[in-house]
């Protein structure tokens, strides 16, 4: 059997090669002569400030030197293709650093035999010759529930410790500040890898059988074979296998993750896995997550910490609070690290948008009194759209209502209006169809932007609705008097600007003065001439009942006038 073929010149080049091609491609980086030592090419930025040397054997590519820059590490020695370095270069990138001015130097090492004992070497020569040295050793993986004496393993939870100890040493914290910060992290960052094959080393054969139809879980990064063989799964199977083995509480190793927390998610290809696949099962671990009621804080997924050409990935998770976030989202200028968003995943913010409060309830009476309003005058609605249309306004706002019914059967209510309106945006762009569905949806998505949780009194919401009107007049090309619904809702808008100087006793005659307004504007389209949608192709004369849109809108303001009258009492 023949070693697997690799695009290299040599076996014993393909490293220095390697290291080479990578710092003749990034003007941030240089190589230490003599030694495979990749550096920050501006080392006199180092003065005053804590140095990061971390490293491990090759074929972990772009780990470690492709996170060698300002804001993560400021060297990274390698080995040999998964071969520990030798102390020598260790301690040759350490001294570097010192003479360059840095105030102390840590060391990031991975859980591995070799790595800890000439890393600890390095470290105790350095200290020998005066340089303040410090080792934190990340061991992360999840994979044993009764780890042995070795440890658990330093997988690629090792990247989130670059980036913060990185970020930390960038704004000047000491070494036992970035110590106790990166350990106490480390307490809540668990990793675990499935793989469908394993890897070969350059002029090597490969390093476990793996039958096709099998995948590995728990498997390293240096092509060992991990703790347990099954048949390959969906990746949503793959996925949910792996967090359910991360977060079982009867392992020594599990993650302890609850519902509420946040976290930062890392899929990380090993190797060879195609970038829709990466896509596939980034999704899955995000799902799986919101399910747990997890918030999915930041998303990093692609090749951070790779094992040669292994086809497989590995699960990163690591617990983050607001501290974490901000020294996670610090700008590095790295070549390896990823250009991410620094919005929350999950929802789309950090502050939880989603959670109910003291408005939900009345909310909610509000929307289930307007969808049974609009479903039963489904018919009557059809009704007034055959003389004017196509006879369908009825069922089409029937569609919404039931949309948002379903909604409300399986969702909380959100505190905040302002997400709310969004949620109905989103729903009725999708379910309503047509024009309709595009101008509600416009109507409640400039709406949304006036009414937060913190801001959602009567003048917020008079603001909302002449916001979300003046979206439709801009957007539809309608004005008042053009026989459509803002016939009904341009007057109950106008009505409601006087709740900015309402006092609290007279807010509710006003908007009983809006809906009044809404339906006799609705009524008055009966003598008004279309000018435009459908109606305006159709002969003035066949227009003798009032527009559909329009007694639509004032059937929804008088839905919501009755819920709150209701809730009043």
């Amino acid at each position: 059997m023949e070693p697997h073929r690799k695009l290299i010149n040599s076996v014993d080049g393909c490293v220095d090669e390697a290291l080479c091609g990578l710092v003749r491609a990034s003007g941030g980086l240089a190589l230490l002569r003599g030694h495979r030592v990749v550096l920050r090419s501006d080392p006199e930025c180092l003065r005053g400030r804590v140095a990061l040397l971390s490293g491990g054997g090759s074929g972990h590519e772009p780990a470690h030197a492709g996170y060698v820059g300002a804001g993560m590490l400021s060297a990274a020695v390698a080995g040999g293709v998964f071969a520990s370095p030798p102390p020598a270069s260790i301690l040759a990138a350490i001294l570097s650093l010192h003479n360059a001015g840095a105030c102390g130097v840590l060391l990031i090492v991975k859980n591995y035999t070799g790595d800890r004992l000439n890393f600890g070497l390095a470290a105790e020569q350095a200290r020998n010759c005066g340089v303040a040295v410090d080792v934190v050793i990340v061991a992360e993986d999840c994979a044993f529930d009764r780890p042995g004496k070795a440890g658990r393993r330093g997988l690629c939870g090792t990247v989130f410790v670059h980036k913060l100890a990185g970020a930390m040493a960038e704004e000047g914290s000491s070494l036992d500040q970035i110590v106790a910060k990166v350990t106490e992290v480390l307490k809540g960052t668990g990793t675990l890898g499935v793989s469908l094959s394993p890897c070969s080393v350059p002029g090597c054969l490969p390093s476990f059988d793996l039958p096709p139809g099998d995948m590995e879980l728990g498997l390293g990064i240096h092509g060992e074979p991990g703790i347990k063989r099954s048949k390959v799964m969906s990746a949503d199977e793959v996925v949910k296998t792996m967090i359910d083995h991360m977060t079982d509480p009867d392992s020594q190793s599990c993650l302890p993750l609850k519902s509420g927390d946040s976290v930062v998610v890392c899929m990380n290809n090993l190797g060879a896995l195609s970038c829709l696949e990466m896509a596939v099962v980034t999704r899955a671990a995000i799902t799986c997550l919101e399910n747990r009621g997890v918030l999915v804080a930041r998303v990093m997924s692609g090749s951070f910490m790779t094992s040669l050409e292994m086809a497989g990935v590995s699960l990163t998770l690591m617990l983050a609070n607001e501290e974490t976030l901000r020294l996670f989202d610090a700008k590095t200028s790295a070549p390896a690290w990823p250009n991410l968003s620094s919005v929350c995943v999950s929802g789309r913010s950090f502050d939880d948008t989603h959670a109910e409060g003291p408005l939900s309830p009345v909310m909610r009476e509000v929307l289930q009194m307007v969808c049974s309003t609009l479903l039963e005058k489904q018919e009557e609605l059809n009704s007034l759209d055959r003389a004017a249309g196509d006879g369908d306004c009825g069922n089409t706002h029937a569609q919404a209502a039931r949309a948002i019914q379903e909604w409300l059967q399986g969702h909380v209510v959100p505190g905040c209006p302002g997400r709310l309106l969004s949620v109905l945006a989103g729903l009725v762009q999708e379910k309503m169809g047509g024009s309709s569905g595009a101008l509600y949806s416009l109507f409640l998505t400039a709406a949304a932007a006036h009414v937060t949780e913190g801001r959602s009194n009567a003048a917020a919401w008079a603001g909302a609705m002449h916001a979300g009107t003046q979206a439709m007049r801009r957007y539809g090309g309608a004005e008042p008097g053009d026989r459509t619904m803002l016939d009904a809702l341009c007057p109950a808008a106008d009505e409601l600007t006087k709740l900015t100087t309402a006092p609290p006793g007279g807010q509710m005659l006003i908007l009983q003065a809006a809906v009044q307004r809404a339906t006799s504007g609705a009524e008055s389209t009966r003598d008004l001439t279309a000018r435009a949608g459908r109606a305006s192709y159709i002969a003035a004369e066949r227009l003798t009942r009032p527009d559909p849109g329009a007694v639509a809108v004032a059937a929804i303001l008088r839905a919501v006038l009755e819920s709150m009258e209701r809730q009043k009492k």
